[in-house]
């Protein structure tokens, strides 16, 4: 049976909007009325990996009904106009892991680039109950920065024996790393079939990211409201601008890393010293003087728009990075 047909009609609209991406779906949200929103934020919770010929075949869904005149979500001619204009190929491959069909995967698409996309825990729950030397290799063909967390988080006594095999690895043969490769791809495949939903959260925090506050508490009361389960979860990975001063310095440091000053500058008008003095913090000496110098600057003067994008793009980024495991987000005791 297709996939499509096992899926609701709100988890249909969430896979549409995923793949949209945040820019695009979070401009989309404020049309939407507050129990619509709940719905599709329930759906997305529950949704998986659509292969591109799967979600190809939703589109056409809405482009029928549209035709019709169904309307799924009171607002048929912006989905229209906004599918017409952002749902790509590309931009499918980019947002829902790759379009490959699982057939196709397994000789188009490698499986380790997609392990290093997994947070660490994922990686122990699929790799502990292999033999240490199966382990030694998989966590050789991982990045460093995925690896270390793996091998860090193993029992102690399974720990020990993986390192003493990493020392000692040598070369496969193809036909034994294609044994490996297969088996790593059925325990994350298995592990996205089941009941964990910390991808889920992740894309569902992503487009929370983008309402407002006002709009975004709204929205969680009503979900508390209808009795959303393992609404704790979700809310630990929501994370705004302001929660900065709560992040630890070395995630403050990972965070500032790679954006741009201009964006930097332009988040931080208007802001608190307490926050302004956490960000800059977290930079180079250079870079802080270039930017203190901008604040000071009138005529850079922003609208508050502007600061707001600014804002929620290093939330997104945040939200990203605690994804790959490099940005730890405060915890519900520290943000309360």
């Amino acid at each position: 049976m297709s996939e499509v047909a096992t899926l609701s009609r709100s988890q249909k609209a969430a896979a549409i909007l995923v793949a949209m991406g945040k820019p695009s779906a979070g401009k989309l949200l404020k049309f939407f009325k507050q129990e619509e929103l709940k719905s599709l934020v329930e759906a997305a919770r529950q949704l998986r990996t659509i292969p591109q010929s799967e979600l190809e075949k939703i589109v056409g869904e809405f482009e029928a009904e549209f035709t019709e005149g169904a309307g799924l979500l009171d607002s048929s001619d912006t989905m229209t106009s906004i599918i017409n204009e952002t749902l790509t190929p590309e931009e499918v491959e980019a947002l829902m892991g790759g379009g490959a069909t699982p057939a196709a995967a397994e000789t188009q698409t490698p499986i380790w680039p997609r392990l290093d996309q997994l947070p660490a825990e994922r990686l122990i729950a699929a790799v502990e109950a292999e033999h240490p030397q199966t382990i030694a290799l998989v966590l050789s063909k991982l990045q460093p920065s995925t690896a270390a967390p793996v091998l860090r988080g193993l029992p102690s006594m399974l720990r020990g024996e993986v390192a003493k095999r990493m020392l000692a690895l040598v070369p496969v043969s193809d036909h034994a790393m294609s044994l490996v490769e297969k088996q790593m791809r059925l325990r994350i495949e298995d592990e996205n079939s089941g009941r964990d939903n910390s991808a889920g959260q992740m894309r569902v925090a992503s487009v929370l990211n983008e309402l407002d506050k006002d709009d975004l508490d709204a929205l969680m009361a009503d979900m508390a409201d209808a009795g959303t389960p393992d609404l704790e979860g979700l809310r630990a990975k929501l994370f705004s601008f302001e929660d900065i001063e709560l992040l630890a310095q070395k995630s403050r440091v990972a965070l500032f890393d790679s954006l741009p000053a201009e964006l930097v500058t332009m988040a931080l008008r208007g802001s608190t010293a307490e926050l302004t003095e956490a960000v800059l913090s977290s930079i180079g000496a250079r870079t802080r003087r270039m930017i203190e110098s901008e604040l000071k600057d009138a005529s850079g003067a922003a609208s508050a728009d502007e600061v707001a994008r600014a804002r929620r793009r290093i939330a997104s980024e945040a939200i990203r990075l605690s994804g790959e495991g490099r940005v730890e987000l405060p915890s519900m005791a520290q943000a309360a």
